[in-house]
C-alpha cells in the first residue's frame, strides 16, 4: 500500500509530461482509490481529475 505522499508524487508525475488522456485519467483514478474516504487528499485529487478530466473533453471535442 503506498502512502499519501506517494500517491501526491505519482498523481503529478502522470500529468507533468504527457497529454492528459482518458487512460491517464483511468490511471490516476486507481492511485486515488488507494486512499480511504475519508482522506482530504482523497477530495482534492479528485477534484483535479475531474477538472483534467473535463479539460481532455474540451480538447477532444
Amino acid at each position: 500500500m503506498l502512502t499519501e505522499a506517494q500517491i501526491q508524487r505519482s498523481f503529478t508525475k502522470l500529468f507533468q509530461e504527457a497529454e492528459i488522456s482518458p487512460e491517464l485519467c483511468d490511471r490516476a483514478e486507481e492511485l486515488i482509490d488507494e486512499l480511504r474516504l475519508e482522506s482530504p487528499l482523497r477530495h482534492r485529487l479528485s477534484q483535479e481529475l475531474e477538472e483534467l478530466r473535463d479539460i481532455c473533453l474540451a480538447n477532444n471535442s
